[in-house]
C-alpha cells in the first residue's frame, strides 16, 4: 500500500507522525511525505520519501503572539490557516497526482488539504497532536480555550452551558468563512460547527490518552486515541550528560515562536540557589542576553530524549509535544503557558496529578521555584499518565487503524 502522509509547517505536528508512519514502513508499506522543508532529510534517513510542501505555505507565519486579546489570538490564528488553506490544497493535489496513493493521512490544521483529500474518494485521515476542541454532549469536559478545570455540581455544569455557545461562537465566527471557502472552491459541504474540523474525516489519530485527556462517556465516531507517539530526529547525547549527579530540570520553549523566551530566563534565575542541574534549549535568537547561574547550560539545541532520562522535572510553555514526550517519559512537568492550547494542556496536568501549572501573568522567580519544587512530587503522577499512554498502543495501534481504514493488510 502506498500512503501520502501531508503536514503543516509545524515541527509539533509532523515530529508525533513519524513513529506511525515508521511502523506503516516496517510492515512494508511504501510512506511518501510533504512536510517542512528544513524537515525531508531526517525524513528520508528515516526511510521514507520525503519532498517540501509549497514555500507560500511556509512563509505564512503563525503569529497570533501579536494579537493583544484571546478573541483576537484566536482571530489572527485561523486566519493564518486560512491563509495557508489556499496554498495546501493545490498542494497536495499534486502529491496525490505524483504519488498515486492509496491511502491519505493529513494534518487536521491542513484545512485545504483535509478538503482536497476528502473530495478524492480515497482512503483519508487526520491526525490531531493536541487537546480535542470538541464539546462532549454528555458533560465532563469543560468549553474549550481557557483551560477551565472540569465541571462538579450543578454550578458548574451552568458554567459550561453558559460558556460552551460563546466560546464556539468566538471560534466558529473565526474559522468557519475561511475553511468553508476553500471548502466550497474544492466541492465538498460546508462544515456547519468548528467541531467538524476534527470529526469529519473517517479516523482520527488522536494523539494522547487518558488519564491526562479527560474522559467522556462518549467519543465522537473515528477517535483513535494512539498517545503522543513522541519522536525527536536522532542524536548523540551531549558529553557532560553522563557526569551529572544531580536532579536535572529541563526548561525549553516553543518550536513557533510565540515570544515565551522569558520563560528561561526567570527558570534560570528561579533555580540558581537549587541543588540541581539546570539545562534550557531556547532558539539562538533568544541567547543573547541571558545570564546563566553556574549550575546551568543554555544550548540552542540539545536533544531531549536522553536529557528525560534523567530528568526530575521539565518546565515547559505546554506546547502539548514536549508535555507529552516528558510525560512519556514518567518526568513531571512545571508548565506555564502563554496561549494557544498551551491553557487546556496545562490544566490537564494538574487535574492528572502530573505536574503543577503557573499562569504566564503571575511568573516570577519565587512562584517559578515554588511550582517546580512542587512538580517535582508529582512523579507518580506522570508515571501514570505514562503508562496511560503506553495502553493505547501507540504507534502500533495507529498503523493498524490505518490498515483498517484502507482495508489493507501488511505486504508478507
Amino acid at each position: 500500500m502506498k500512503i501520502l502522509a501531508y503536514t503543516s509547517p509545524a515541527r509539533g505536528h509532523l515530529f508525533p507522525l513519524v513513529p506511525v508512519l515508521d511502523e506503516l514502513g516496517r510492515r512494508g508499506h511504501d510512506v511518501a511525505v510533504r512536510t517542512l522543508a528544513s524537515q525531508t532529510a531526517a525524513l528520508e534517513a528515516c526511510g521514507f520519501s520525503a519532498q517540501a510542501i509549497a514555500p507560500a505555505i511556509e512563509a505564512i507565519e503563525h503569529d497570533d503572539f501579536r494579537a493583544r486579546t484571546p478573541p483576537a489570538k484566536v482571530g489572527r490564528a485561523m486566519a493564518t490557516f486560512g491563509a495557508r488553506a489556499e496554498h495546501d490544497a493545490a498542494d497536495l493535489e499534486a502529491a496525490i497526482t505524483a504519488e498515486r496513493p492509496d491511502a491519505v493521512l493529513v494534518d487536521v490544521m491542513s484545512w485545504g488539504a483535509s478538503a482536497v483529500a476528502e473530495r478524492s474518494g480515497l482512503p483519508w485521515a487526520q491526525w490531531l497532536p493536541y487537546p480535542l476542541p470538541v464539546p462532549s454532549p454528555d458533560g465532563g469536559v469543560p468549553p474549550f480555550g481557557p483551560g477551565l478545570t472540569p465541571a462538579h455540581g450543578p454550578l458548574g455544569r451552568l458554567r459550561d452551558r453558559a460558556l460552551g455557545p460563546l466560546l464556539e461562537r468566538v471560534a466558529g465566527r473565526a474559522a468557519l468563512p475561511l475553511a468553508n471557502a476553500v471548502r466550497g472552491r474544492a466541492g465538498v459541504p460546508p462544515y456547519a460547527r468548528v467541531a467538524d474540523i476534527y470529526t469529519s474525516a473517517p479516523l482520527l489519530l488522536y494523539m494522547t490518552a487518558e488519564p491526562l485527556e479527560y474522559p467522556r462517556p462518549e467519543w465522537p465516531a473515528g477517535v483513535r486515541m494512539v498517545g503522543p507517539c513522541a519522536w525527536e530526529p536522532p542524536a548523540d547525547p551531549p558529553p557532560w550528560l553522563e557526569a551529572v549527579d544531580r536532579p536535572l530540570v529541563l526548561v525549553s520553549t516553543s518550536s513557533e515562536f510565540q515570544d515565551d523566551g522569558r520563560l528561561v530566563a526567570t527558570t534560570l534565575e528561579a533555580l540558581a540557589g537549587e541543588d540541581v542541574h539546570l539545562v534550557a534549549t531556547v532558539p539562538a535568537a533568544g541567547l543573547a542576553g541571558l545570564t546563566v547561574p553556574a549550575n546551568a547550560r543554555v544550548a540552542e539545541f540539545l536533544p531531549h530524549t536522553p536529557l528525560l532520562a534523567k530528568a526530575a522535572c521539565v518546565v515547559t510553555h505546554g506546547g502539548a509535544g514536549a508535555t507529552q514526550k516528558a510525560l512519556a517519559a514518567g518526568v513531571p512537568v512545571c508548565v506555564v503557558p502563554f496561549g494557544r492550547d498551551q491553557f487546556e494542556v496545562a490544566r490537564r496536568v494538574e487535574v492528572a496529578g502530573a505536574g503543577t501549572r503557573l499562569p504566564a501573568p503571575r511568573l516570577s522567580p519565587a512562584r517559578l521555584r515554588a511550582a517546580v519544587l512542587e512538580a517535582m512530587t508529582k512523579t507518580d503522577g506522570a508515571r501514570r499518565v505514562a503508562d496511560g499512554f503506553a495502553a493505547t498502543g501507540g504507534p502500533v495501534a495507529a498503523a493498524d487503524a490505518v490498515e483498517g481504514l484502507a482495508g489493507a493488510r501488511a505486504p508478507a
